[in-house]
């Protein structure tokens, strides 16, 4: 029998398709998939933002990578937002352009792609892609999550990687940036299945990554059994005992405070922005999305705090306790989400609350709203509703999850905004102090490791806003955390001569 799809884009567009996803393959660069049933255009949606980037270097870099790269969106955004914060630095910096420092930037040092061969528990055999993005190397090993996803490619690992390298910069430990990962799918799959997936993705990827080299981590489809999966394989190859891999299990060389470290780190960079304006978050409402470690920690660390989380969601929408989430519900979430049941199972337990299926939570009415979830969550017009519904202040805990023009509007409407590569790295921060932690043979206290992160996050906080306030606007974050990130990393290229 034969299927299809029709899609109409205003009155007279229309394309037909036997197979749905080739379709969304072959159109991808003029539709996508908003994950909730629509299929939406593009160019509707800021794909094709300008920058305003001032500097001529920069403008030139930046004019070169966008037509090289014309069909990887996310990294053009990536470096856009990017080349266009750090212009005044670069105004200052004219040894840059001798070393191409930037040109070298945007070009990651070193991509390895590879097949993942693997079999189901019917025998029948699989293949998947595997992909290391080996970013840069100036200030330390590479350093950055693999994400096992149907969507990973090289769009979003360069994406990824790119801003790897500025967030790690931020954190003042000594790592370079890298990202990795596979269009492999862990949902519905056995452990047994899971296990032979990583046991196979490892024995290729261990040529490639070590303590001194490249030290992955987890990330979105990589928890902690995956971790542990690919450990024990990189120890059978290699037969060494290494910390080769961050977010390990506490029996074999993990650190306490990595699973909420992501969460609790975007809440004490928020806790210092609300300082700066004299505010703290008693009694400030928030909507959160995401209901993964990171949403889980930030909703956590909130409540610690004395605010009041409203919201929290997935890909089949999201939930609303106008009563506010307290402990006991989130625990109750961390349990269901255990047992990998969807957001809607809140509503069953306390009915007083509310499902919105196939809706996102920017349309309620909050202080503070807490992105967690994945890329490209708020476009214009969600920030739109938000700046109507009285939100002050955004902070990112997924990379990149607000869409260049949706920035944009915050900032001309008076919102505070964090981007994710400064009020993120509490991950990154604890997965270094794993590191440190595995070369010492020691094993710190969860309050220690807290502490650490907490003054990490302040640091981080305190360098962005110096930096804004030195070279673009006081209190832009964006301006102020990407020209940090960058000038040390610069600097770092400098020295090192064209390598």
């Amino acid at each position: 029998m034969v299927t299809g799809l029709i899609v109409k884009i205003g009155t007279g567009n229309t394309f037909f398709c036997i197979n749905m996803h080739k379709m969304l393959f072959k159109l991808q660069k003029i539709f996508y998939y908003n994950g909730v049933g629509s299929i939406l255009c593009r160019q509707n949606r800021g794909f094709d933002m300008e920058y305003n980037i001032k500097n001529a270097y920069c403008k030139r870099v930046w004019d070169d990578v966008s037509k090289r790269y014309a069909d990887q969106d996310h990294f053009l955004q990536a470096v856009g937002l990017v080349l266009e914060a750090i212009s005044p630095a670069v105004d200052k910096m004219p040894q840059l352009e001798e070393y191409a420092v930037l040109e070298r930037m945007v070009e990651p040092e070193r991509i390895v792609m590879f097949r993942v061969p693997w079999t189901d528990d019917h025998g029948k055999p699989h293949v998947n892609r595997g992909f290391r993005v080996q970013f840069n190397s100036a200030i330390g090993p590479y350093k950055g999550g693999l994400r096992f996803s149907p969507e990973v490619g090289l769009d979003v690992l360069k994406f990824l990687g790119f801003e790897q390298v500025l967030k790690n910069s931020l954190t003042t430990l000594p790592m370079g940036g890298g990202k990795g990962g596979s269009d492999f799918d862990g949902h519905g799959k056995s452990d047994a299945e899971i296990m032979r997936f990583c046991q196979s993705f490892m024995t290729e990827l261990y040529r490639h990554i070590g303590p001194d080299t490249d030290v992955p981590a987890g990330d979105k489809g990589v928890g902690g059994k995956e971790v542990a999966y690919m450990f024990g394989q990189y120890k059978r190859l290699r037969n060494e005992y290494t910390g080769v891999l961050t977010g390990k299990g506490l029996t074999f060389g993990g650190s306490l405070a990595r699973t909420e470290a992501t969460g609790y780190g975007l809440i004490y960079f928020a806790e210092c922005m609300l300082a700066k304006k004299g505010q703290d978050f008693k009694g400030k409402t928030a909507i959160i999305s995401g209901d993964g470690n990171v949403a889980q920690y930030a909703c956590e660390k909130l409540i610690q705090l004395g605010g009041k989380p409203l919201t929290l969601s997935d890909s089949s929408g999201y939930i609303l306790d106008e009563e506010g989430i307290t402990q006991e519900k989130l625990d109750y979430v961390k349990e269901f989400r255990a047992r990998k049941e969807k957001v809607d199972a809140y509503v069953k337990k306390y009915p007083n609350a509310k499902f919105f299926k196939g809706e996102k939570p920017w349309g309620v009415k909050a202080e503070l709203a807490f992105p967690c979830a994945t890329q490209d969550e708020i476009y214009e017009e969600d920030a739109k509703k938000m700046v109507a519904n009285g939100v002050k202040l955004v902070a990112e805990g997924a990379n990149m999850p607000t869409r260049a023009e949706a920035i944009k509007y915050f900032q001309s409407n008076g919102v505070t905004f964090a981007p994710g590569k400064a009020s993120n790295a509490g991950g990154v921060a604890v997965s270094g102090l794993e590191m440190s932690q595995n070369s010492e043979r020691l094993s710190w206290t969860f309050e220690e490791v807290d502490a650490k992160l907490k003054q990490i996050m302040t640091n981080i906080h305190d360098n962005a806003y110096e930096n804004a306030k030195k070279y673009a606007t006081e209190g832009d974050y964006v301006a102020g955390a990407n020209i940090a990130g960058f000038v040390k990393v610069a600097t770092a290229m400098v020295a090192q001569g064209l390598v």
